[in-house]
C-alpha cells in the first residue's frame, strides 16, 4: 500500500500549521534533574533506557501533534513486509514549523550534550540525514516485530547507532488500539516493559546487539487514525562497528509458523540491506521497492 493509497484507505488530510515555532522544548529542565534521569537511565532494565512525560513544551506538542501531515503525498516512504507495516516520513522540509523546531533541537549540541550525560555515551553524532528515522506512522493493522535495529549507518561504515530517541504525537490513543512499545530481556525469553504511545510521551534508550523492542500485535484503531511519532537515531564513530541489519526475533508465543515466516523475511532483508548500502540506496526508493515486492508476495485474487 502506497501512501496515497492509506490516505484513500481513510487516513485523513490535514494542512501543515503556517507560523512561527512557540519555544518546544525546556532544556534547562531536563539538565538540573541529569543526575536523577541519568541513575533512573542506566540502571533500567531489561536495558538502558527512560520514559519521559510531557516532553515537549505543551503548547509546542499541540501544534506538533496539529502539523503531522497525513499520509495523502509521496512523501512518505512506505515499509511494508512480513516483519513491519509502517510508513516514514525522512523530508523536514515538508513538515511544520513546530516539528521542524523540534528537529533543530534534538540535533542542536545542547541537546545532544544532555544525552551524552543521560547514557553515559561520549561523542554522539546527529544524523541529519534522518536514516530510518524522521516522522512514522502506522494506519489499523500496522505494526513493528519485536527486534534490534541495524548496527551502523548506512551511508557512514564507521558510525555506530548508539541511541533512540521516539517521541509520540499522538492527540489520542486509547488502550484499545493497542501499539504499546515492548521492551523484551536479552534473551527473548518475555516482555519486561510496555509503554503505550500517549502524547507528548518520549522514550530514550540505548541500541546494542540485545536491545530488543518493538510493537507485534497488530494496530486496533479505527479508520482514520494512525499510530504517530518522531524518531531520532545517534551515533558514535568507531574505526570498525560490527556491522548487521535489523534482527527481528520471534516471541515464544508466535508459533512455529509465525516464527519461520518472521526468520524466512529478516534473512531476505539481510540480503537487501547489503545491497542498499553498497548502492547508496535512499530511504524513498527503498520503500518504494520493499512496495513492489510487498504486492509480488500478495496472493492473487
Amino acid at each position: 500500500m502506497t501512501a496515497t493509497e492509506a490516505s484513500s484507505a481513510g487516513q485523513p488530510t490535514r494542512p501543515a500549521a503556517v507560523g512561527p515555532a512557540p519555544d518546544v522544548l525546556d532544556l534547562d529542565r531536563l539538565c538540573a534533574q541529569i543526575r536523577q534521569l541519568s541513575a533512573r537511565y542506566q540502571s533500567a532494565q531489561p536495558f538502558p533506557h527512560i520514559v519521559l512525560e510531557n516532553f515537549l513544551e505543551e503548547e509546542a506538542a499541540r501544534l506538533a501533534i496539529d502539523e503531522f501531515p497525513a499520509l495523502n503525498s509521496e512523501e512518505w516512504n512506505s515499509f511494508i513486509h512480513a516483519n513491519e507495516s509502517k510508513f516514514s516520513n525522512t523530508r523536514p522540509e515538508t513538515w511544520g514549523p513546530t516539528l521542524r523546531a523540534a528537529l533543530d533541537v534534538f540535533q542542536s549540541p545542547r541537546f545532544v550534550a544532555f544525552l551524552s550525560q543521560l547514557t553515559g555515551i561520549d561523542d554522539l553524532l546527529v544524523d541529519e540525514s534522518l536514516m530510518g528515522g524522521g516522522l512514522h506512522q502506522s494506519v489499523a493493522g500496522g505494526f513493528l516485530n519485536i527486534h534490534a535495529d541495524f548496527t551502523v549507518h548506512p551511508s557512514h561504515r564507521t558510525w555506530r547507532r548508539r541511541v533512540n530517541l521516539l517521541l509520540y504525537l499522538n492527540k489520542e490513543w486509547p488502550a484499545a488500539y493497542g501499539g504499546d512499545l515492548e521492551l523484551w530481556s536479552t534473551d527473548m525469553k518475555r516482555c519486561e516493559v510496555s509503554v503505550a504511545p500517549v502524547a507528548n510521551r518520549a522514550v530514550i534508550f540505548t541500541t546494542a546487539a540485545d536491545s530488543f523492542h518493538g510493537h507485534p500485535d497488530p494496530l486496533r484503531c479505527p479508520p482514520g487514525m494512525a499510530r504517530q511519532s518522531m524518531a531520532l537515531y545517534y551515533f558514535t564513530e568507531e574505526d570498525s562497528p560490527l556491522v548487521r541489519s535489523t534482527e527481528y526475533r520471534a516471541r515464544p508465543e508466535d508459533g512455529p509458523v509465525r516464527s519461520t515466516v518472521i526468520y524466512v523475511d529478516k534473512q531476505v532483508l539481510r540480503a537487501y540491506d547489503w545491497t542498499k548500502r553498497r548502492l547508496g540506496i535512499s530511504d524513498h526508493s527503498a520503500g518504494r521497492i520493499l512496495g513492489r515486492i510487498e504486492r509480488l508476495r500478495r496472493p492473487r485474487r
